[in-house]
């Protein structure tokens, strides 16, 4: 079992890594002179202009004030209520816009928790979010669950996040052997 969890814990990791090489849109809230790193430069900036970069790249500047999140992109308590309600109030799996929006709530929770730290935001938001994600994670694992007792459709596979395809696999796989070696009646 430890290999099964090793093995998902190694993929969900590569998939979240792939989602930090992804283009975000920021908003420049403080001006940067910028700077060059092994032939790679970043910035100039300008205070209120947008600029697409790779989350690991925006991460730094985001992390010092010199970027914030663009409204478009942001992904905050409230955003995520509202994938709970929808996730609660539909039986069957949604299918997302972004095939990594698990992986982006799972990043975006920095940015919430350094809005606490800094006294933007009240701590009851950071509760809310971390609650919010839970009904998330748990309504879509229940959805899973089910859809693994059975053949999945292309339809439905489409739906899956990326990080759920690999879960998805990992379960039907077990199901199967589980649900067989019960069923098998010699």
């Amino acid at each position: 079992m430890e290999i099964i969890e090793d093995q998902l814990k190694d993929s969900l990791n590569r998939v979240n890594f792939i989602f930090k090489n992804e283009e975000i849109t920021t908003e420049c809230i403080n001006a940067y002179d910028g700077f060059s790193i092994l032939g790679e430069a970043f910035g100039p900036f300008e205070k209120s202009k947008k600029y697409k970069l790779k989350y690991f790249i925006a991460l730094p500047f985001i992390e010092n004030n010199i970027m914030k999140i663009s409204s478009n992109e942001k992904c905050d308590n409230v955003d995520v209520q509202r994938y709970a309600i929808s996730e609660r109030d539909d039986q069957r799996l949604i299918q997302r816009d972004n095939p990594y929006f698990l992986n982006k709530i799972k990043e975006f929770k920095t940015f919430v928790e350094k809005d606490v730290h800094d006294k933007n935001k009240p701590k009851i938001g950071l509760d809310l979010f971390k609650s919010f994600t839970i009904n998330i994670i748990d309504s879509r694992l229940s959805k899973m669950l089910r859809l693994a007792r059975s053949e999945l459709s292309l339809d439905d596979e489409g739906k899956l996040t990326n990080s759920e395809k690999l879960l998805y696999r990992k379960l039907s796989e077990l199901i199967k052997v589980w649900r067989a070696f019960f069923l098998s009646f010699d």
